[in-house]
């Protein structure tokens, strides 16, 4: 188990430093491989209508005339330990893990993305809850009755739910139930936890609703396929010969056989939603990591693109990791692998 356990810890690392250099690349050596010069990159950090003096104290203050090695270098040693940031007299000190500075708030970008990260914590986190209770429990019943009105129903709404795009039932969610029957509040009403946490769960829950509808409808497929595949194992008919009660072989054998697959997904979705739900956030007015990206793309704000890009990347080897750990408590057999 140690050795399992070390084997992921040491491929995680190492994926952290390709995503690194990928995030790093297509930021500052894809640009130039295109043809563009270092004033071009450097006018692209600045913001609109830059002057020539900026420009220069931008290509000085990333260091654009560096060799691309020298570059990457900088670039991971202020995610390490730190960097300093010159601003004409004033010399600012980025503190580890350094993303640098917003061109638009003059802000650290970090400080942002953990002020934002509240909010999309709390989006992914209550969906993912709704989506694996519910698709898991709705995919087991389908399994078990296979044929059944109950079955054809469920998978009807499953395909509804896999095929209808999030900002479509996110808009219809909101004119139904904050504008016609106003039950739950409209769009940009989130509240901050320790703010207010009754006024925080209001404004979540057709959110929460929403996107985990768009994941449990293709989770309950997964989960029924993987049931009907195990119920048909040798083992599960070995169970029930022993005599073992139903719930058993269906709790204990069956579904724990047909989890491995859905954790894989599970790790990637999880991953994803936490480094933004852009959709979401977008049409529900939530102040997340997703719509600080989207802003960001518009107004050109490039280091803060660049710290989402790395928060999500990030966010899916965290995730990943975590999963593979767990595929040795659900199948034992992985251990070896």
């Amino acid at each position: 188990m140690l050795a399992y356990i070390v084997r992921r810890l040491i491929g995680a690392l190492l994926m952290l430093l390709l995503v690194s250099l990928v995030t790093f690349g297509i930021f500052f050596w894809l640009p130039k491989l295109a043809g563009q010069t270092t004033d071009q990159i450097a006018a692209g950090y600045v913001g609109k209508a830059p002057t020539q003096q900026a420009i220069e104290d931008t290509k000085e203050r990333l260091g654009l005339d560096d060799p691309v090695v020298v570059q990457y270098a900088d670039y991971l040693k202020a995610i390490i330990v730190g960097k300093d940031f010159k601003a004409g007299p004033v010399t600012d000190h980025c503190p580890a893990p350094c993303l640098g500075y917003s061109y638009r708030s003059s802000q650290p970008v970090l400080e942002t993305l953990l002020d934002r990260a509240p909010a999309t914590l709390s989006l992914a986190v209550g969906a993912a809850v709704i989506w694996l209770v519910g698709g898991i429990t709705v995919g087991v019943i389908s399994a078990l009755r296979r044929g059944t009105l109950w079955d054809r129903m469920a998978m009807i709404v499953a395909l509804s739910g896999v095929s209808l795009p999030i900002y479509f039932t996110g808009l219809v969610s909101l004119a139904l139930f904050s504008y016609s029957i106003p039950i739950f509040p409209g769009g940009g009403s989130y509240t901050s936890i320790t703010e207010n946490p009754v006024q925080w769960f209001q404004a979540l829950v057709l959110p929460w609703v929403t996107l985990a509808f768009l994941y449990a409808a293709m989770y309950a497929r997964l989960t029924r396929a993987g049931m009907l595949e195990t119920m048909n194992e040798d083992y599960i008919r070995t169970a029930r010969a022993k005599g073992l009660p139903e719930k058993t072989v269906v709790t204990k054998h069956a579904l724990r056989a047909s989890l491995t697959p859905i954790m894989t997904v599970f790790g990637l979705d999880l991953g994803l939603l936490l480094g933004g739900a852009v959709l979401t956030e977008s049409t529900f007015g939530i102040p997340g990591l997703g719509r600080l990206a989207i802003d960001s793309i518009r107004s050109g704000d490039l280091p803060m693109v660049l710290g989402v890009t790395l928060i999500t990347s990030t966010s899916i080897v965290v995730i990943n990791l975590i999963v593979d750990l767990l595929y040795a408590i659900v199948d034992p057999r992985v251990r070896l692998a």
